[in-house]
């Protein structure tokens, strides 16, 4: 039985994200790398559910049967089964060369007088692509480096180009685990939230193009590229079909199998190594695999103790419409991406809630999918503590504080997300 409005029931989370945070703090105070990401975030979850299994009333198989209910909840197992195919597709594409191909294809068509709106567009491509940012950062972004330092160019403008680049994928692509988070607990198709996301990302994407034209800055590309269109194919394969509104198992297990032929075809690995490489895959997923099953469960128990509904209650008496129910959505994920620094996790946390918010105040599920993963990858791509910046500065011998001048689509997203909100656009129209 569900009881009523409870502000305790949301101590085991408060002690998750204290955990997680307050270890990233501690860390980073010692000038340990990755600071923010020293700690599993599941091994924080589990303190929280520890705690939910002392505080909360009822007994021992009552509390268990409520947090194994949220574990196995169709939503969290879907969205857990995606991950594990979108990994192994991502890590057998890349391993056949197909990142290479995409990156050196795109430098290839660059002009000299475009090589920064070129490097966005590549980075754009790439993760829009692979479905990671950090993927994504550490294909292009060495070779970024490498052009800025022989063209001349401010290390600093290329490297944040990259990211922008990297973060525009984040948000979009269709096998990004933001992306899946997104749609997956707010109950839309992937291919309706790409349509919204973008009609908002776009004008973004195209405002940063047009800065990084008009800078003037030319420089010299690298000759004799070597990439193969054959090998770019599993990527447009994907997301072709995912736009054409495909199952999303289907479209991944076509593009694993498709990665794999032309891995196969041209010795990129033997069978056995393409059944390693998917595996593989799997693992690069593992983290958020096991924190989803683990929030999932644990927000079942905050939810049976009421600690949902109060959160709720607190944030809708402070809303009065639509658009301010799309503003208490962007919020709450933007604070929860800032404590985490893990967009995904950060969606996770809370999309059963935005859900909720979402339904009481008639906001389409699209639109608040879209702002659950624009806010989030707004704030991951700006936070110098986030994995992304942490990556790309390590990479370029660069300060992550240095990079953030420089990060002008994620600074435009979010005030075109804002915008959006404001003007009620793009208009969702129900099919």
């Amino acid at each position: 039985m569900k009881s009523g409005k409870n502000p305790l029931a949301l101590l085991p989370l408060a002690v998750f994200l204290a955990l997680f945070l307050g270890s990233g703090i501690y860390f980073n105070s010692k000038g340990v790398e990755f600071a923010f990401y020293q700690l599993p975030s599941p091994v924080a979850a589990v303190a929280g559910i520890t705690v939910a299994f002392i505080l909360f009333k009822g007994s021992l198989d009552e509390k268990m049967e409520s947090f194994i209910s949220g574990v196995g909840d169709s939503n969290i197992i879907i969205m857990c089964m995606i991950y594990l195919l979108a990994g192994a597709f991502s890590t057998v594409a890349n391993a056949m060369g197909g990142v290479d191909s995409t990156v050196n294809f795109g430098l290839s068509v660059i002009p000299p007088n475009m090589i920064l709106p070129g490097l966005f567009i590549i980075s754009a491509f790439v993760s829009t692509a692979m479905g990671t940012s950090m993927g994504t950062i550490a294909a292009v972004c060495p070779i970024a480096v490498d052009m800025a330092l022989k063209a001349q160019i401010p290390l600093a403008v290329a490297v944040g180009t990259v990211v922008g680049g990297a973060m525009f994928g984040d948000n979009l692509s269709m096998i990004s685990d933001t992306t899946i988070a997104a749609t997956r607990t707010q109950g839309c198709a992937m291919k309706d939230k790409f349509i919204m996301n973008f009609k908002i990302a776009l004008p973004a994407a195209l405002i940063t193009i047009a800065l990084l034209a008009f800078t003037g800055i030319t420089g010299q590309i690298p000759q004799g590229l070597e990439y193969n269109f054959i090998k770019i194919l599993p990527y447009v394969s994907v997301l072709v079909l995912a736009l054409m509104g495909m199952n999303v198992f289907l479209v991944l297990l076509i593009g694993i199998i498709l990665a794999g032929a032309i891995g196969l075809a041209d010795g990129s690995f033997t069978l056995i190594s393409f059944t390693q490489k998917m595996y593989e895959g799997f693992g690069t997923m593992q983290e958020i695999f096991i924190l989803s099953l683990l929030i999932g469960g644990l927000a079942a128990m905050i939810t049976k103790e009421g600690g949902i509904d109060y959160l709720l209650d607190f944030i809708s008496r402070r809303i009065r419409s639509r658009k301010g129910a799309e503003l208490g959505i962007g919020a709450l994920v933007s604070v929860a991406d800032i404590c985490t620094a893990n967009n995904t996790v950060a969606i996770v946390i809370t999309g059963p809630m935005a859900k909720k918010m979402a339904e009481e105040n008639g906001v389409d599920p699209r639109r608040s999918a879209s702002m659950l993963d624009i806010f989030s990858c707004v704030w991951q791509g700006i936070i110098p503590y986030g994995a992304q910046l942490l990556l790309a500065g390590s990479i370029a011998k660069l300060s992550p504080v240095e990079i953030m001048p420089f990060l002008y689509y994620p600074y435009l997203l979010g005030f075109m997300a804002l915008a959006a909100i404001a003007f009620g656009i793009p208009r969702a129209i129900r099919s």
